[in-house]
Formats: structure tokens, sequence, C-alpha cells
């Protein structure tokens, strides 16, 4: 199916690296959409298994991204997309069939920058994924918002106007792989651009990389990398000040 009239294209990118079996889920739940997406960009992360396959065999377009780490993957999809507006999902993101219309919609406000979403974890016992979800991503949100001065972004269902990529895309930090890709972006677009939180862009999302202690030190070292590289380039009371000032 096209997309509605008078509503932008939409590019659904997805960094993904050994990950076939996730990604051959999530595609096939891309192919079916009540709007289709202009394309779906697939950047293989040098990945060993067959990743790169998976995506050709259902229609995606596959770039490659040699250095490993999700913030040159995620941009290098970016960079390689040809839509209005820039959709992001994990390989491990289940979208429902209307995400992509209901991307094209939240984005046909020509006044707003990006949008991003909320999941539940589909891999948990039904009684405790969405509540788990609740309580992950509202202490994310949250504070990642004190850090930033205005609403984050979350890379497992996202999506930011093409336009406004390219004014930022030389200012992400897209050689340090110790980044949160997603929360940087945020960082870069600053207090001054609109993003907006859209309870309708839900995916689901696999609790995997939150089992484990060990995953754990891992999220929290790359926020803190993430915050800290941030806040040199500007200080949270200057983006505090602007957000006020805007």
């Amino acid at each position: 199916m096209r997309a509605a009239a008078g509503r932008p294209s939409v590019s659904v990118v997805i960094p993904a690296r050994d990950d076939a079996p996730a990604l051959r889920r999530c595609l096939e739940l891309l192919a079916h959409q009540s709007v289709a997406p202009l394309e779906v960009v697939v950047v293989d992360n040098g990945s060993t298994d067959d990743t790169a396959a998976v995506a050709r065999e259902l229609g995606a377009r596959v770039v490659e991204e040699p250095a490993v780490g999700i913030p040159p993957a995620a941009a290098r999809g970016y960079d390689a997309a040809s839509g209005d507006v820039i959709a992001r999902l994990d390989a491990d993101s289940r979208p429902g069939p209307r995400w992509v219309e209901r991307v094209a919609r939240r984005m046909s406000d020509p006044g707003l920058d990006a949008a991003t979403g909320v999941g539940a974890f589909h891999d948990l016992p039904w009684g405790v994924r969405h509540v788990a979800a609740a309580a992950y991503l509202g202490a994310y949100y949250l504070l990642t918002h004190l850090a930033l001065g205005h609403t984050a972004l979350w890379g497992s269902s996202m999506a930011v106007r093409r336009s406004t990529w390219e004014a930022v895309r030389a200012d992400v930090h897209r050689d340090d792989p110790d980044l949160h890709d997603d929360m940087d972006l945020a960082f870069v677009l600053g207090p001054n651009r609109r993003i907006r939180l859209d309870p309708m862009l839900a995916v689901g999302v696999s609790g995997r990389s939150l089992r484990g202690s060990a995953q754990l030190r891992r999220r929290f070292a790359r926020a803190r990398r993430t915050i800290e590289v941030n806040w040199a380039v500007q200080p949270p009371w200057l983006r505090w000040r602007d957000r006020f000032s805007r």
C-alpha cells in the first residue's frame, strides 16, 4: 500500500548484528503494515550469521557498516534513508500493523522534528511484561528528560524528520561505540527542537538487554558516558535555560 496522501513518506532503518531470527520477525511484521514504508533499510553491522541474507530475502535494502557499534550503524542507516521521515526500529522490535501509519500521521505535523514511542517486553511472562516495561521506560524518560532538558528518544520505536537529521548528522558521536545512540541524537537535537512522546508508537521488544547484572552495568555505563560527552558540549543548566527561553 502507498502512503496516505498529504502524509510524509517513511523510511524504516534497522541496525542489526548477528540477529537474523529476530530481524526476520520484525521484517515480516513490516511487510503487513496498513501503510507500507517507502523502504526498509537494514544496516548489517559486521554480522557473521545470515542477517544480511534474511534482510534481502524479505525485501529490505541492505547497507554495510563495518565499524561495530550501534552509533555508527544507526547513523549509516539514517544517511542512506530517502524518505521524508526516518523511522527507527531495533531488530528485536515488533511493530503493530499500524505502526508506520502512526509514524506518518504523527510526523505530518511540519513543526515536529522527532517522535518517540513506548513498548512492552514480549518475551517476559504476560503478567509482568507491561509493568516491567512501564517501570523501565518511565525511569528512562524521566531521568533523561532531566539530563537533556527535553524529551528523550528511544531507539526501539522512534522517528526523526530527514531534514532534521541532515541538519545535525555532523554533530552526532558516531565514532564512539560506548554511547547510547538514541540518547546521543536527542542531546544533539537540543532543547530548541520539538520531540514528542507518542504512546501510540508502541512496539514489543525483547527484555534480553536487561537480563543479568553485566548487561545492566553496561547500559548504565553507556548512559553515563553519553551524558558526560554531551554535557561537555552543553551543560544541563544551559540546556534548561534554552528550554525555558523557547
